[in-house]
């Protein structure tokens, strides 16, 4: 069968400033492609973050069976859209959601245009939906999969356990002509490395935890220094939710990448109070190619410090930017702009990041996120669809779906003067070939091409 996997576009990406800052290879579609092929399937990956204006002639030109999309919240709308523009185009074809918010809440993927909705880890699940396609069975039953049953959506029961050695290697050979293109900044070109999943913290502002159960998942050694050897960039940046928190098994994936000799260099998240708790580790990682880290500094204020759970005081988020300049570490930074924020709270964080000489800062607005405390209910959300349902378009942290206490034109005049002023940062170590991409992709597009 033929199986075409879709990455949505979108002008403003979750880290630095979307398309400007950083555009990473769609690492899930790899694996749900590595496993696919396991099984004989021809498939295809079209990043439309790259290729905007190339659903409609790929679709006819390569003619999919099958048609897999995955994508956060504030791609729900968007992927709803090239769903119907596929049943459109071809009638026939079986198509499948996934990915974080499909997880979450799969249930706003329960429209006409959509075959299957996917919940959780989807390799096994896609794998055994394309076996009974191929077989002419009726998709039902699946652990994990939510599909068309007698005119309604049933779930075929909760997705299996996760077992990270089951899952095969992600395919990186399907999309040779876009991987040049996949960079964050001055890491160009970068490719994506997950050694575990999950995360054992419960900061209130994230879901990421609540994705995988709570649990914490560790893949084998041997199997990531295999995968790292197959990957032909010389930037990793490792998604991990949170890599350093296992401190003797990073010190083990040190060693082994040292004694592998494959030199690479490493980006990672990592938080704050891990780095303080062990520069030891962050050290024997510098010597073996870690040159940056993205810090979650989240706030300067101690009292909001506490309300998202971060385990963490003002004094420590100095204390570690300092030691990491001192350690050679470049640092991103991630800071979440509440919608209660004032010109005072602005002013200070400015302030604080200029005084601290913090190099790559990036900003996020709190948005009540599927999974989290803030969006139990959709009671306080500003901009709902006919639905009821939320305009998940602004759901993409860079707009305030809640109220704001001042006035929303100056709060975002107030948020846009953030990026202004330390958006420099970030241009001036941009390569040449990321700003003619960058060029590429805002400019103005015909109407047909963004659907």
């Amino acid at each position: 069968m033929k199986l075409l996997l879709i990455y949505p576009n979108r002008h403003q990406e979750i880290i630095g400033w979307g398309d400007l800052g950083a555009i990473a290879e769609p690492l899930a579609l790899e694996y749900v492609a590595a496993g696919a092929r396991l099984d004989g399937h021809q498939v295809k990956i079209l990043d439309l973050r790259l290729h905007p204006r190339k659903l409609g002639s790929t679709l006819l030109e390569f003619q999919p069976d099958v048609l897999g999309i995955t994508g956060y919240s504030m791609h729900v709308l968007r992927n709803l859209a090239i769903a119907k523009r596929a049943k459109e185009i071809l009638p026939q074809c079986t198509i499948v959601v996934g990915g974080h918010h499909a997880t979450l809440m799969p249930e706003d993927f329960f429209e006409p245009q959509i075959d299957c909705v996917i919940v959780g880890e989807g390799i096994r699940a896609f794998r055994k939906v394309l076996q009974l396609l191929e077989s002419g069975d009726i998709i039902k039953g699946i652990p994990g999969v939510w599909s068309w049953v007698d005119g309604q959506f049933e779930s075929g029961g909760q997705p299996l356990p996760l077992n990270l050695e089951d899952i095969p290697m992600p395919d990186r050979t399907l999309v040779p002509e876009d991987r040049p293109y996949y960079y964050i900044d001055w890491m160009n070109p970068i490719a994506l490395l997950r050694t575990t999943v999950g995360c054992p913290y419960r900061c209130s502002f994230c879901s990421l935890w609540k994705v995988m159960d709570g649990q914490y998942y560790k893949r084998d050694i041997n199997r990531v220094i295999e995968e790292i050897e197959t990957i032909p960039e010389r930037y990793i940046f490792l998604v991990d939710d949170e890599p350093f928190v296992n401190r003797n098994r990073m010190f083990q994936l040190a060693q082994a990448i040292k004694e592998a000799k494959v030199e690479r260099e490493f980006f990672a998240y990592c938080r704050i109070d891990s780095f303080l708790r062990n520069p030891e580790l962050i050290l024997t990682w510098r010597e073996i190619g870690l040159r940056r880290l993205f810090f979650g500094v989240e706030t300067i204020f101690n009292h909001e410090l506490k309300d998202y759970k971060k385990r963490l005081e003002l004094e420590q988020i100095i204390t570690a930017i300092k030691t990491s300049r001192e350690m050679d570490i470049k640092l991103m930074t991630n800071f979440i702009i509440k919608p209660e924020y004032t010109h005072y709270e602005f002013e200070q964080l400015v302030r604080f990041i200029e005084d601290n000489d913090v190099e790559y800062p990036s900003f996020t607005i709190l948005t009540p996120l599927p999974g989290t405390e803030y969006c139990q209910t959709f009671n306080h959300i500003l901009d709902l669809q006919p639905n009821g349902r939320p305009n998940w378009d602004l759901f993409d942290l860079q707009n305030p779906v809640t109220k704001t206490k001042l006035p929303k034109e100056e709060f975002m005049a107030e948020y846009r003067n953030l990026q202004r002023v330390f958006i420099k940062n970030y241009t001036k170590t941009l390569p040449s070939i990321t700003k003619k991409l960058y060029n590429k992709i805002v400019s103005p597009q015909p109407k047909d091409s963004q659907i």
